[in-house]
C-alpha cells in the first residue's frame, strides 16, 4: 500500500480492551477483598479450633452477636460520611437500655398498673426507648450543627454523661428478667424455625432475582450497556446459593434436647421420642436486614441521602447550593440515636436483662466496623453493606480469638492493629484507583 492510499483509507477504531470476569460481572473490588479476608479469617480459625468455628451453632451465635454493632454501624456510615464522629453510641445504648428496662419492670407495672406479661409492655418500652434515643441524638446534632461545637467534643462528653445517666437510672443494679416478648428480639429466644426460615429464604431469592431483572430492564430502557446473560446467570447463582446456604446453616442448628423437654413439660406434655426442632433465622437478624435495606434506600434513592453524600464530599459547596447543613446534622445524629435505641433492644434482649456494662467499648467497635467496611474518614464515601460486613469481620475476629483462648487485652491489641491496617490499605487503594 502506497503512502497516499494509506492516508485515504479510513482509520480502524481501536479494539475494545478485554475484560476479565470480575470486570464483566461488575463486582466491587473492595467488597471482594473484604469477603476474601472474611473467608480467610473463618477458615483459619476453623483450622486452629479443630473445626469448631464453622459449626452451625457458632455461626448462629456469631450472627446474633454481630447484630447490635451492625445496626449502629449503618448509622455511623452517615455520621462519618459527613465528616463527623460519634463516640457516645455505646453510652447512649446503655441509657436507652436502662430506660426500657425501668419502663417495663418499674414504671408500667407500678405507675400505670400494667401487670407483668401485659401485651403492651414491650411495645411501649421500645417506643419510649426510641423516643429517648432520638431526642438525645438530635440534641447532639443541634450542638454540633447550630452551636458549632466539634462532634468529637460533643460525643466525647456524651460518652461520659450518658453512661452514668444509665447507671443512676438503675441505681447501679442489673434489671431483669425482661418481658418475654421483648426477649424475642435478642436472637436465641426468638427465631423463625425451619419452615419460616425456608419461606423467608425463598422470598429473599425471588426478591433478589427480580431486582437483577429490573436493573437490567432499566439499563436497556435508558440505553446503557448491560452484562451478558451468562454473567447475569452467574450473579443470580451466587446470590441464590448465598441466601439458601445461610438459611440451611442456621436451620442445621437444633434446639438442645433438654430445652425441648422443659418446653414440653411447661405445657404439661411429654416430648415425642426422636422429636427435633431447628432454631432457624433469628428475629434480630431480620431486624438488621430490614434496617440495612431501609438505610440503603435512604442513602441511594432519597433526597436526604443525596444531601448527606454531597455534604460529605464538599461541605462548602453543599451549603452554597442551598443545603441546610446544620439541620442535616441534626437529622443524622437523631437517626444515629434512634439506631442506638434499636441496638439497645437487641443487646438487652439477648442478655435477657439490663446490665450497667452493656455497650461498653461499642463506640470503638462501631467506628471500626464502618471504617473497615470502606467508609472514608475524610468524608463523602461509604456503604451500608460494607459497614455490616465490617461488623461481621470484627465480631468473627473477636469470637475466633476467644475460642482459641487469647486473653482479652491481646484481643483488643489485635483489633486495634487490624483497624489501623484497614485504614492504611484503604488509603493505598484510593490512591491507586484515583478515588478522593
Amino acid at each position: 500500500m502506497t503512502q497516499s492510499e494509506a492516508e485515504l483509507s479510513p482509520a480502524r477504531p481501536p479494539a475494545a480492551p478485554k475484560k476479565n470476569i470480575v470486570q464483566t460481572l461488575e463486582l466491587d473490588l473492595r467488597l471482594l477483598g473484604m469477603i476474601g479476608a472474611f473467608a480467610v479469617l473463618c477458615i483459619g480459625f476453623d483450622l486452629v479450633t479443630g473445626g469448631r468455628f464453622l459449626t452451625p451453632r457458632n455461626i448462629f451465635n456469631l450472627t446474633i452477636q454481630t447484630v447490635s454493632v451492625a445496626i449502629m454501624a449503618t448509622g455511623m456510615v452517615f455520621v462519618i460520611v459527613t465528616r463527623h464522629i460519634d463516640l457516645s453510641v455505646g453510652a447512649l445504648l446503655a441509657t436507652c437500655s436502662a430506660v426500657m428496662a425501668m419502663t417495663q419492670t418499674q414504671f408500667l407495672p407500678n405507675v400505670l398498673g400494667l401487670g407483668l406479661g401485659h401485651p403492651l409492655i414491650p411495645w411501649i418500652s421500645i417506643a419510649v426507648g426510641l423516643l429517648v434515643g432520638t431526642l438525645i441524638g438530635a440534641f447532639h446534632g443541634w450542638m454540633i450543627g447550630y452551636l458549632a461545637i466539634p462532634a468529637f467534643i460533643v460525643t466525647l462528653g456524651g460518652l461520659l454523661v450518658w453512661r452514668n445517666v444509665g447507671w443512676y437510672l438503675t441505681s447501679g443494679k442489673t434489671i431483669g428478667p425482661l418481658d418475654p416478648t421483648f426477649q424475642k428480639f435478642g436472637g436465641i429466644n426468638g427465631t423463625l424455625g425451619a419452615t419460616g426460615s425456608w419461606v423467608l429464604g425463598l422470598l429473599a431469592v425471588a426478591g433478589a432475582l427480580y431486582g437483577l431483572w429490573a436493573s437490567r430492564r432499566n439499563k436497556i430502557k435508558h440505553g446503557f450497556s448491560v452484562k451478558p446473560m451468562w454473567a447475569e446467570g452467574i450473579l443470580a447463582s451466587i446470590i441464590t446459593s448465598a441466601i439458601l446456604g445461610f438459611v440451611a446453616i442456621l436451620n442445621a442448628y437444633e434446639v438442645p434436647t433438654r430445652k425441648l423437654q422443659r418446653m414440653f413439660e411447661a405445657r404439661g406434655e411429654v416430648m415425642p421420642e426422636g422429636f427435633t426442632q431447628s432454631y432457624g433465622i433469628p428475629i434480630s437478624v431480620l431486624l438488621l436486614i430490614f434496617i440495612a435495606i431501609a438505610m440503603t434506600i435512604l442513602a441511594k434513592r432519597t433526597r436526604l441521602g443525596r444531601y448527606i453524600f454531597a455534604t460529605g464530599g464538599n461541605p462548602d459547596a453543599a451549603e452554597l447550593s442551598g443545603i441546610n447543613t446544620r439541620w442535616l446534622t441534626v437529622k443524622i445524629f437523631a437517626l444515629m440515636g434512634a439506631l442506638c435505641a434499636v441496638s439497645a433492644v437487641v443487646a438487652s434482649a439477648r442478655l435477657t436483662n439490663h446490665s450497667n456494662d452493656i455497650g461498653t467499648l461499642d463506640e470503638l467497635r462501631v467506628i471500626a466496623a464502618a471504617v473497615i467496611g470502606g467508609t472514608a474518614l475524610a468524608g463523602g464515601l461509604g456503604t451500608i453493606h460494607g459497614a455490616i460486613l465490617g461488623a461481621l469481620i470484627m465480631q468473627s475476629l473477636q469470637s475466633g480469638m476467644a475460642m482459641v483462648g487469647v486473653d482479652a487485652p491481646l484481643q483488643n491489641i489485635v483489633v486495634g492493629a487490624v483497624l489501623v491496617l484497614a485504614v492504611l490499605i484503604d488509603i493505598i487503594y484510593r490512591k491507586k484507583t484515583g478515588e478522593s
